[in-house]
């Protein structure tokens, strides 16, 4: 054990060296250097955490998941296609390869067999006896197995040397000829069109989209807020771009169900109540922490001990292709970031706005408390069923504050409505005293005194 807490320190101390080293040489800014050296400072225990923990999505967007016990693997063979895609690029070259060679070499030995039945591959023998007669072969120059071969490829692929050739002598050779010439077309488009997907898929786009490292939560507009940034490389836009949020945790229902993997959705956001986006620059994507977000009860003490994962999923349609392309990342409680805020990195120079990404995923220290949303509601007073119709919150007031005044503050009872604390209907109601009323100015004139 203390040799492994040694090694993590050396390491530690490595990286650090290395960061500085960059840092001094101007390869990597100096907020990007202290961002790290802070995070480190803050979070020592953070790589450990992450090695204990297993997360749904990577931060490449491939999903962390393993199938295993698959006892009906021949639905795969129903949809080849899909299946020849989603292959690996060595096993996809070596399919494609093999299946040319084997159609090749099939169709080689087809035409040397009927050379060798039409009699084509024996040497003609000549007489004086008997005149030498001219015989025509099914292919000319088919000698061997080596010129079928050659043969066959050029009636696949259509080259044409034009040495060999099919005649009119043999109707089954015309056969084959049509048969190896479709069968080649389809070998043509299902291997060409896998590849051409492969090359295509909708992941090559999302290679340019990038995400920030870590996410913040700091104060918007007086609220608790979850963000992360995302940006776009190239200049070709994503049209109908969308993003959403989900998290990812451990939940228990009421009658005792363990839901290992509880997918919930979270509102993103944005003042059209949806989750489109305008990517031509980097962008803020962000979610206030208030009553029902998953995120509600989530504070800066208990945010390292949290079993959830915040999975960010964007969609969109490539300008230029027309592909639809999806781009994933997530972010564990290891990576989100308590009470920092992301530094501004669009400019505007010369008539235009200029983006520096290398500030991409630099952070600032902002104050903020360390509680969570629903504790600093229930600080400040708000009612859990949230405002009135006026969108006032309820239950402030005048109330007593004891002999001879009255304070402001105080919270309604759960249902009732906001109403000061003396009642004029009951007033009415008491039988009077004999006694005159007396103003309150002249009561609060006489605590005075």
């Amino acid at each position: 054990m203390m040799n492994t807490a040694k090694c993590v320190c050396m390491r530690v101390r490595v990286r650090s060296c290395v960061t500085s080293m960059l840092a001094r040489k101007g390869l990597v800014p100096d907020g990007f250097l202290l961002t790290r050296l802070a995070e480190e400072r803050n979070h020592p225990n953070r790589k450990r955490s992450r090695c204990q923990r297993a997360r749904f999505i990577t931060k490449t967007g491939s999903c962390n998941v393993a199938h295993k016990n698959i006892r009906e693997q021949g639905r795969f063979l129903q949809d080849v296609f899909t299946t020849m895609v989603d292959l690996k690029w060595q096993h996809s070259l070596l399919i494609f390869t093999s299946a040319f060679l084997c159609s090749w070499m099939l169709f080689a030995m087809v035409w040397w067999l009927l050379a060798f039945a039409h009699g084509d591959l024996q040497p003609r023998q000549h007489s004086a006896e008997t005149p030498e007669m001219p015989t025509i072969p099914c292919v000319t120059a088919i000698n061997s197995f080596a010129s079928a071969f050659l043969f066959s490829i050029e009636v696949q692929v259509t080259i044409g040397f034009g040495g060999r050739m099919v005649t009119e002598e043999c109707p089954a050779a015309i056969v084959v000829l049509i048969v190896q010439n479709i069968l080649g077309l389809i070998i043509n488009a299902v291997m060409l069109g896998c590849i051409f997907m492969k090359t295509a898929q909708a992941n090559r786009r999302a290679e340019t989209l990038i995400f920030s490292r870590n996410a913040v939560v700091a104060p918007r507009n007086g609220r608790p807020t979850f963000m992360f940034r995302v940006g776009d490389l190239r200049k070709s836009m994503i049209i109908s771009a969308t993003v959403q949020l989900q998290v990812i945790r451990r939940t228990v229902t009421s009658e005792g169900e363990v839901i290992p993997v509880s997918q919930l959705d979270i509102q993103v956001e944005n003042p059209l109540r949806s989750n489109g986006i305008f990517l031509v620059s980097p962008l803020i994507v962000s979610h206030t922490l208030e009553r029902g977000s998953p995120l509600y009860d989530l504070s800066a003490h208990s945010l390292a001990a949290a079993d959830l994962e915040v999975i960010v999923i964007l969609e969109g349609v490539v300008e230029t292709t027309g592909i639809s392309m999806q781009a994933r990342t997530s972010y564990t409680p290891d990576e989100i970031l308590w009470g920092r805020r992301f530094v501004s990195i669009v400019s505007e120079e010369d008539g235009r706005y200029c983006v520096d990404y290398s500030k991409f995923g630099n952070t600032l220290p902002v104050r903020m408390s360390a509680l969570s949303a629903k504790e600093l509601e229930q600080t400040r007073g708000i009612r859990e069923d949230g405002a009135d119709a006026d969108g006032r919150p309820q239950g402030w007031g005048l109330v007593r504050a004891g002999r001879g005044g009255f304070r402001r503050g105080g919270r309604a009872c759960e249902g009732a409505a906001s109403r000061p604390w003396y009642d004029p209907a009951r007033e009415e109601a008491e039988p009077s005293s004999g006694q005159e009323p007396v103003p309150l100015e002249v009561i609060g004139r006489r605590t005075g005194e």
